[in-house]
This record gives C-alpha cells, sequence and structure tokens, in this order.
C-alpha cells in the first residue's frame, strides 16, 4: 500500500512538473519565429509563468551581483540588459491581451501579480549591489573604449536607477518602494472602471422613428449590436464605431445629449468612480518625485524627454494655444450661423449639438461626409493600401500567415519581409471592438527588437483599433478619420518592425515620449494625398475608384475645424501639466472644478459643468502620457516638417522614404531623439511649422 501511494505521488509530482514544463508561456515555442503560442495559453498558465520568471529575473541579478570579476560593460550593463527575457516575454503577452481581450481571471490576476512585479522591479532597481557595479562602470565609462551606443547605454542605465531610486536612503528606498506598489494598484483600478463604465451604458432604441438622421450604415450597426445583445430595436453603446456616428448624425437632440452625457461621465460617480482614484494617481506621483528630489512629477518626467522641463512644455502650449483659440472661435461661430439659418433655437450651441452641426455645415460647405466617403473605404481594401503604402516606401512586404495563431479569431497574422526577403517581424492586427477590448487604438509588442550574441532578433508587433464591424448587409467600412487611425498607428508599428539596434531598451519604440509620435503622425499625410487615395479608394459594390471630386473636397476640407481639434487636444494636454505640476493635493480637491476651472482660458464652446473627462483619461492616469499629452502636439509640429521632404522629393520617394528609415525608423533611441531629427532634416523645427500648416497662422494674422 505504501508502495503504491509512493508511486502514485511520484507520478503526481511528475505530472506537475510535466504541466509547468509544458506552460506555453515558459517553454519555448516551435512556433516559426519563436512565435507566442496563443492557440495553446490559456487563463491558469499566467501566474506560474509569472512566478517562474520573476524567479528567473531574481537568480539572474544574484549572479550579476555575485560575479567577483571588476564591474565592466560585459558582466554588468550588458548583462543586466539581457536579464529578464522570460519576464518581458510572459508580461508582454498578458498586460496586451488583458487591454485587447481580457476577462474577469485576467483582471483578478493583474491585481495578484501587480505587487509581485512591483517587488521584483525593487529587486533590480534599489539593489545596492547591483547599482554599485553599476556606478563603477558608469565612473570610469570615459576609460573603456565603449562605441556611441554602448556609451550611451551605461549612461541611461546609471540614470535609469538613479531616477528610479537606487540613490535614496534604505528607508526612503522602502517608502519609494511601497508608493510604486500603491499606484499600480490604484492605475489597475483607474482602467478597470472605466472600462467597465464604458461598458455599463447601453442605449437601446425600439421606435423606428427615433433613428431619425442615422444613415443606414448606423442603422445596420445598432440592429446587430441588439442582435448580438439579444435585444429587440437597435443598440448603440460608448465605443467609437458607435457613439461617434450617432452624435454626428442622430437629428434627435435628447438622445445625443443622452450619449453625450453618458460618455463624459464615464466613471464619473456611481459604482465606477474615479475620483479617488484621480486623486490618488496624482498624489502618489507627486510624492515619488518628491522623494527623488523634484518638486513636481512634471520635473521628474521631462528630465529625459526633449522638452527637457515644464516651462518649455508651458510655453510650447501656449504658443500653439494663442492663435488657435482665437480661429477656433470664429470656426464654432460659423457652426453655429449655419445651425440657426436651418432650425436651430438655441442661444449657443452644446456639446452634444457640435458634431451633428458641424457635420451638416461640412456637408453644405464641402458636399462631404462620412456616410458618402465609407463605401470607398472598405477594410480589406484599406489593409492592402497601408500595408502596400509600406512596400511602395520601403520595398517591404507583407504576407498572411494562417499557420501562426493569433489570440483571438479577428486578429490577422503576416510575416513582414525585407526588400531582399529577409525576414523582419511578424504583425499582428486586430481591428474590431468587443467587450474584452478597452476603447481607441494603440499600437503595442509582444517582443522587442534586439541583438543578443550576435542574433538579431526580430519582433513580433501589433495594431489594435476599434473599427466597425461588418453588418449582415455591409462590410466594414471606415470613416476617413479611421484611416488616419489606421495610418497613425501602422506608423508605430514601422518603427517597431524597422528597428536596427542592438539594445532592446533603444530599440523601437523605446524613444522620449515626446518623439515616438513623430512616425506615427507623419503616416496621416498620405490620408489626403489624392495620389494615394486613387490607388485603393474604391466603391465596396460598384468598384469605382473614388471620384475626383470627393478626392478634392477631402484635399479642401483637411483643414475643416483644424483649429477647434487642436485647441481640443490642447485642453487635454494642459489638463494633463496642470494635474502633474501640482507641488501638493488636497485630500478633498475636487477633480471635476478643477478640470473646468483649468480649461476655461481655452474654452471655445460651452462646457457642461456635469461632465469631466479627467475620470476616464487612461492615457495620463494608466497610460505613459502622464505629464507627457503635450507629445502629441510636439510631435505633430516634428511631422509637419519631416512631411515637407516627402512634398518636395515626391510623396513616394524612396530617397526621403530612406532618409527617414535609416536616420528615424531604425535607430530608436540609440542617439540622442533632436541629434536623429537634425541628421533626417538637417534642422530643428519651428512650432510655425504645424500653425502653417493647419491654415491657423494666416487666418489669425500672426
Amino acid at each position: 500500500m505504501r508502495k503504491s501511494i509512493l508511486v502514485a505521488g511520484a507520478a503526481l509530482l511528475a505530472l506537475l512538473s510535466s504541466c509547468k514544463m509544458e506552460n506555453p508561456l515558459i517553454s519555448e515555442s516551435k512556433l516559426p519565429f519563436g512565435a507566442p503560442q496563443f492557440d495553446k495559453i490559456r487563463t491558469e498558465h499566467y501566474m506560474p509563468a509569472f512566478e517562474e520568471a520573476i524567479a528567473r529575473q531574481k537568480a539572474e541579478i544574484d549572479a550579476i551581483v555575485a560575479n567577483e570579476a571588476e564591474p565592466d560593460f560585459d558582466n554588468t550593463i550588458l548583462a543586466l540588459e539581457n536579464s529578464g527575457e522570460l519576464l518581458d516575454r510572459v508580461s508582454g503577452i498578458f498586460f496586451n491581451l488583458k487591454e485587447a481581450d481580457t476577462n474577469d481571471e485576467m483582471e483578478r490576476i493583474a491585481e495578484e501579480v501587480t505587487p509581485l512585479l512591483n517587488d521584483c522591479s525593487m529587486y533590480v532597481r534599489l539593489n545596492e549591489g547591483l547599482f554599485a557595479r553599476i556606478k563603477a562602470v558608469y565612473e570610469k565609462r570615459e576609460s573603456l573604449g565603449l562605441g556611441p551606443q554602448e556609451m550611451r547605454l551605461v549612461e541611461k542605465t546609471f540614470d535609469s536607477f538613479a531616477r528610479n531610486g537606487a540613490n535614496l536612503s534604505p528607508e526612503d528606498k522602502e517608502k519609494y518602494s511601497a508608493l510604486q506598489e500603491e499606484l499600480q494598484l490604484v492605475q489597475l483600478q483607474f482602467g478597470k472602471n472605466v472600462l467597465a463604465a464604458t461598458n455599463a451604458f447601453t442605449l437601446n432604441i425600439t421606435d423606428s422613428t427615433e433613428l431619425a438622421g442615422l444613415p443606414d450604415f448606423v442603422v445596420d450597426m445598432g440592429a446587430s449590436a441588439a442582435a448580438e445583445k439579444g435585444q429587440d430595436g437597435w443598440v448603440f453603446d460608448l465605443s467609437y464605431p458607435s457613439y461617434g456616428p450617432f452624435m454626428k448624425y442622430s437629428s434627435i437632440r435628447e438622445l445625443r445629449k443622452r450619449m453625450y452625457t453618458a460618455y463624459n461621465t464615464r466613471a464619473m460617480g456611481g459604482e465606477f468612480d474615479n475620483a479617488a482614484n484621480v486623486r490618488k494617481i496624482v498624489d502618489l506621483r507627486t510624492k515619488i518625485a518628491n522623494i527623488l528630489g523634484y518638486e513636481t512629477y512634471a520635473d521628474y518626467a521631462l528630465v529625459n524627454r526633449m522638452a527637457k522641463n515644464t516651462e518649455t512644455v508651458n510655453s510650447f502650449l501656449a504658443e500653439l494655444a494663442e492663435p488657435s483659440v482665437l480661429v477656433a472661435k470664429a470656426e464654432v461661430a460659423k457652426v453655429y450661423e449655419y445651425a440657426v439659418a436651418n432650425g436651430f433655437d438655441d442661444s449657443e450651441l452644446r456639446p452634444w449639438d457640435f458634431s451633428y452641426w458641424s457635420e451638416k455645415y461640412k456637408d453644405a460647405e464641402y458636399s462631404l461626409s462620412d456616410e458618402q466617403l465609407k463605401p470607398y473605404f472598405r477594410l480589406e481594401n484599406c489593409i492592402d493600401a497601408v500595408l502596400g503604402l509600406a512596400t511602395r516606401l520601403y520595398g517591404i512586404t507583407f504576407e498572411e500567415r494562417k499557420d501562426i495563431p493569433g489570440y483571438h479569431k479577428d486578429v490577422k497574422v503576416f510575416e513582414v519581409k525585407d526588400e531582399n526577403g529577409e525576414h523582419l517581424a511578424l504583425f499582428y492586427a486586430d481591428f474590431f471592438p468587443r467587450a474584452s477590448k478597452r476603447g481607441g487604438a494603440w499600437m503595442t509588442e509582444f517582443r522587442g527588437q534586439k541583438t543578443v550574441g550576435g542574433e538579431d532578433l526580430r519582433p513580433f508587433i501589433s495594431i489594435v483599433t476599434n473599427f466597425t464591424k461588418p453588418t449582415a448587409t455591409s462590410p466594414s467600412l471606415l470613416t476617413h478619420d479611421e484611416l488616419n487611425t489606421f495610418l497613425h498607428e501602422f506608423g508605430h508599428a514601422l518603427h517597431g518592425m524597422l528597428s536596427r539596434c542592438t539594445y532592446g531598451s533603444q530599440a523601437g519604440t523605446n524613444v522620449a515620449r515626446d518623439f515616438v509620435e513623430l512616425p506615427s503622425q507623419i503616416m496621416e499625410n498620405w490620408a489626403s494625398e489624392p495620389e494615394y487615395l486613387n490607388t485603393f479608394a474604391k466603391h465596396y459594390q460598384t468598384g469605382e475608384t473614388i471620384p475626383q471630386e470627393l478626392i478634392d473636397r477631402i484635399v479642401a476640407s483637411k483643414n475643416y475645424l483644424a483649429a477647434y481639434y487642436q485647441v481640443r487636444q490642447l485642453q487635454f494636454g494642459i489638463v494633463d501639466m496642470a494635474w502633474y505640476t501640482l507641488k501638493s493635493l488636497p485630500e478633498d480637491i475636487d477633480v471635476t472644478a478643477f478640470e473646468k476651472k483649468t480649461i476655461e482660458p481655452t474654452n471655445v464652446i460651452w462646457s457642461d459643468p456635469s461632465t469631466a473627462f479627467s475620470y476616464s483619461f487612461n492615457h495620463i492616469f494608466t497610460g505613459g502620457y502622464a505629464a507627457g499629452y503635450y507629445s502629441y502636439k510636439w510631435a505633430e509640429v516634428l511631422e509637419a516638417d519631416a512631411f515637407s521632404l516627402f512634398r518636395e522629393k515626391g510623396i513616394f520617394s524612396r530617397e526621403a522614404a530612406a532618409a527617414f528609415r535609416d536616420n528615424i525608423l531604425s535607430k530608436g533611441s540609440s542617439e540622442d531623439e533632436a541629434v536623429l531629427y537634425r541628421n533626417f532634416r538637417g534642422h530643428d523645427p519651428q512650432p510655425s511649422a504645424l500653425l502653417e500648416k493647419l491654415g491657423i497662422v494666416q487666418v489669425s494674422g500672426k
């Protein structure tokens, strides 16, 4: 009996060991290029994989510290750079899927694993023995004969540790670690609340008269959503493909107001209230900055960006805001005049009126609407066109690989090859909204590019969007704005796919926050280029190429409400800076009142006192844009100047594309970003480049 128990016990241990060995997050993938084994990954694999990865990371750090050899670049800096490979892999998969295809169990795991990850991060960042070795290499760096990339890696590594508490006293290190752990947990809750609040609201219409003004494609979308949810009639929700068109076209003002209010009060009060989380995140970040020797979080965050300090950012925002507000007010006045002339009887436009009347005015001025354009932008054609643009500019090609699994049935996987046939990357594209995906659009990576042991490990890059899904009567048709979004995120993807760096921490999109949007925003320019649109914009039913008159209207309307939309973006940046330049935070600060007071000088339309966007502002409270939202406009200045080279050489110029690839896309952060830009363009850009591009300078007379 005892023998059988021992045998059974041994078998169980062997089974458990086998299960651990077979964990698809831990075991080496047998798929082409070592692609993630999404077809085998299950929720129960995550925690064991995290535990194993954290243990390995700590062991690798211990080995560096225990090395008795004198600290040098290879045994300290490079060893650290190459450590944590498994943890990077597991985290890259888990946290990307938590955003794109989450479930309740993944949300629970995120809460459980966050303290473990924070502990591991502190084990590395606050490790006195490790920092002593890094500091030793840093202090003798000039005598080591290092190349430029190696020198930059040494300096960036030392600076990163110093900025993450390595120079703190033992007592302050403990405080710093506790603050970081608390911050990460609060950020998780913030994002969870935004997603839950977004999914909690639906507008269910059962009376067809309440569909007044909605074009067929919006009605069809509402019918499909209702069918999916098992409801009668038509359902509209707060995902942007549903919310945006409804606000543009619904002629029933009360329904627009209801949708607007729901969207702009997400996570504001009620079950998913983020007020306390906003205050806590700002307070924790301020305390973290204080303990590191900075007066505000913005002071801390901006040191390693192109802007360098808060004064530069605030001056930059003000320089754009002053002329833009003047022009935006004139734009709003024109929309109001049009609305009144066509039956609007209120004393001023409300926010829930603006999309509706501005769309009608645009149609009257330019005879151009989403309904006219969407038939020419079938998603499949747009995919071919966006990938084809990369082929035309950079010579790279894309082949769909149905033998490589995606993480969801909607995900398409492509192999990317260089002009000479060399493998460059895997590209994952996830286009449609679902309840398990957060709103918006973004680019990310499951593995970044780096060189290890002389081998160039190529990246796994992903873009995630929320484009309109196909319906029973129509394929997925993009708005022109969605085409812009596609090109934008694909620009980020190119930054990752075309990276040619030695060190992963310098590769791809691992650049200064106010530089990272340059490759994405420059791509948007092609969306309004007739020579490009003519290559793919064909009516999904007739096959007719988009008429020249529609292209002319796209070009003519390119700067329609440019100042208004610029002011809106500037307000996001201004609120971001306002939160993160606070030196202290009263516990009872009113989030709504603070936001309203901050944006009041730049308001160009009546602001609803019952709404506020801070409660759902993922970019600055859970994403990487804290004290960094200005970078979208900063990068627009860069791209306005950069695209002028393509204007000069031709929009499909291989010469201009080669210069952009060689100096920007392939270099990551292997050199200072300002130097990279000057190498590409030969000069520093000025904000006037953007004001001129948008037509604001001429109109304002400045």
